[in-house]
């Protein structure tokens, strides 16, 4: 690709865009949700054409792209489209491609899910097994099995794949360069995604450094320019001129997009024993959900639930929520319990709606007498005002929400999901399509979040900064529990593609320090102890703040509302230090014992 240059009706998307793409080569395609990594794949697949520029293909050579919503028109079955091109003799990687990615060829077009229709897509790109393979998001509607399969096929092959991920574990594994999209700029350095975000924070860092002596140099030239009127007539206009250059050059310079201010409204606390299930059992037909299922999660859980695609994840959260009856045994709810759900399927979106609908049309949300305000926490907001702290500019304010990119409306579900107070949070596949410095954020705000936390995720990395618990449902009704995260379970199992069988365990949560390792720490643990020491800092410099607003002797008689709330944090945030004093002591204990 020579000088590159494409803009849709504002800024460039890029402009005079440089890149080679080598035989051989594992790039991953790194950006922040909008900045045109999609776009850019698109362009290389010749499915948009640049303004200005050129691409090359050497001949003989071929270039395949993973459509992200094939168009499947004219076929009967995902198995007709998967395999549309190939000779008769080369049919069998179709059937090969479909059982690694669990899609069933024999499955109607017409009734097919839009994860079924991209998961024959992937069949049909890897069947044909260009030179140079384009990857959107594959690991999206795959299941950890399925993903391990994708993971070991692109390991093994010789052609170039170019690969948009979410999942870090993904693109650590199998990529040996990255490109990184930011601002129109696209950058390649010759490591994988592991030594992407060292790179991203050291180019910043010159960045904001550069931007304080171009700052300081236009200070000191403007102090230059105002003293100069006074102390001569004619000033030196070179000088003037160059300081209008370095104003310019500021100017122009474009300013990084900040991070979404996502934050969770905790509701009240629930009680300690937020679910307890006991016997459980679940049956569609044949095929057993759960079976003599024991499960207690308690205030403050992490709780994770893996296993393949239709193994019945989903059903076993309703059931535990009360919104599904199981055919055998009682599941009892904790009391004060406040839930909010963050569905997969994005059900609670109307993709016909605009954003600003979706928000102010939301009764929960709804300000009586207010049509652009929207309650936050319990305060009203602009609604314009809202969505900017989301990365949503004013112009999409009033756009419909199918008009967004999955990340886009997986950040529109946070902002509706945040607004509202909780203590039981339940996620349901909430990485698909999220850039990656957006789940830091998320696995942030979940390490600070007060209440119990439900997590469904096929991603491996997640699992690990999140999970405290994971649920590993295997089939015919076998749901185990194990301690910590993704990693954790690995070990705990013994097999790394989890193919062995298991012997049944007990799966109540409350025998759960009987399964960790004797020694040592967990990954989950390990992960903890480290963020433990700021988590203490922090919360004693708040304390530090309302020791200091309380120690006004007016403060009681001229404010006391604001003395009573500044009471009741001084109390709640001493508690939380001292729990999290235990909590350092008892793992520093821990990891000198291993």
């Amino acid at each position: 690709m020579s000088g590159i240059s494409l803009t849709f009706g504002g800024d460039p998307v890029f402009s005079g865009l440089d890149l080679v793409v080598q035989p051989g080569d594992r790039v991953a395609l790194v950006g922040r949700n909008g900045s045109g990594k999609s776009t850019l794949m698109k362009v290389m697949a010749g499915l948009v054409e640049a303004d200005q520029g050129g691409i090359v293909i050497p001949p003989g050579k071929s270039v395949g792209y993973m459509e992200q919503d094939p168009g499947m028109q004219g076929f009967a079955t995902l198995g007709d489209y998967a395999s549309s091109g190939l000779e008769p003799g080369e049919l069998y990687k179709v059937e090969r491609a479909g059982e690694g990615l669990k899609f069933d060829p024999a499955r109607a077009v017409e009734t097919a899910s839009g994860g079924e229709r991209r998961r024959a897509a992937l069949a049909k790109l890897m069947a044909e097994a260009p030179d140079l393979m384009l990857l959107d998001e594959p690991t999206n509607h795959l299941d950890i099995e399925a993903i391990a399969w994708l993971e070991r096929e692109l390991g093994a092959t010789r052609a170039a794949y170019v690969l948009i991920s979410h999942d870090r574990a993904f693109l650590r594994a199998l990529t040996r360069a990255t490109l990184w999209i930011d601002r129109g700029a696209v950058r390649r350095q010759e490591q994988g995604f592991e030594a992407f975000e060292t790179w991203r924070d050291k180019v910043w860092e010159e960045e904001d450094q550069q931007r304080h002596k171009l700052n300081r140099l236009i200070k000191s030239e403007a102090r230059w320019a105002v003293e100069g009127i006074s102390a001569r007539r004619k000033r030196n206009q070179g000088r003037v001129r160059a300081l209008q250059a370095l104003r310019a050059e500021r100017a122009a310079q474009i300013k990084r997009q900040g991070s979404a201010a996502m934050a969770l409204e905790s509701g009240p606390k629930s009680g300690r024993k937020v679910i307890d299930a006991k016997g459980v059992c679940k049956a569609f037909g044949a095929q057993q959900i759960v079976r003599n299922f024991d499960l207690l999660v308690q205030r403050g859980d992490r709780v994770a639930f893996v296993g393949p695609n239709g193994v019945g994840k989903t059903t076993l959260l309703k059931m535990l929520l009360g919104q599904v009856e199981p055919d055998e045994g009682t599941v009892a709810l904790g009391t004060n319990l406040e839930i909010a759900v963050f569905d997969q399927a994005r059900a609670q979106l109307d993709p016909e709606m605009s954003l600003w609908d979706s928000l102010t049309g939301d009764p929960e949300m709804r300000v009586s007498g207010k049509a652009d305000q929207v309650m936050v926490g319990g305060q009203p907001k602009h609604v314009v005002g809202y969505l900017k702290e989301f990365l949503f500019d004013d112009a999409q304010a009033r756009a419909a929400v199918k008009s967004l990119s999955g990340g886009e409306k997986a950040r529109l579900l946070l902002a509706k999901l945040m607004a509202k107070s909780s203590n039981l949070l339940v996620l349901d596949e909430p990485t698909n399509d999220l850039d990656v410095e957006t789940l830091d954020l998320l696995q942030e705000l979940l390490d600070d979040y007060n209440g119990t936390v439900l997590l469904v995720s096929h991603d491996r990395d997640f699992l690990d900064r999140v999970a405290t618990t994971t649920i590993a449902m295997e089939g015919n009704g076998r749901a185990t529990v194990y301690a910590g995260g993704w990693s954790d379970y690995i070990a705990q199992r013994g097999d790394v593609a989890g193919k062995k069988e298991e012997k049944t365990k007990p799966s109540r949560l409350k025998v759960k320090q009987e399964a960790k390792p004797k020694a040592g720490l967990s990954f989950s643990e390990k992960h903890r102890l480290e963020k433990l020491p700021a988590e203490i800092a922090r919360l004693g410099a708040e304390i530090a703040k309302l020791e200091e607003l309380m120690s006004d002797p007016e403060l009681f008689s001229r404010e006391p509302v604001k003395f009573q709330k500044a009471t009741e944090a001084l109390v709640e945030r001493q508690e939380k230090l001292s729990a999290a004093e235990e909590e350092w002591l008892m793992l520093e204990e821990k990891a000198e014992a291993g």
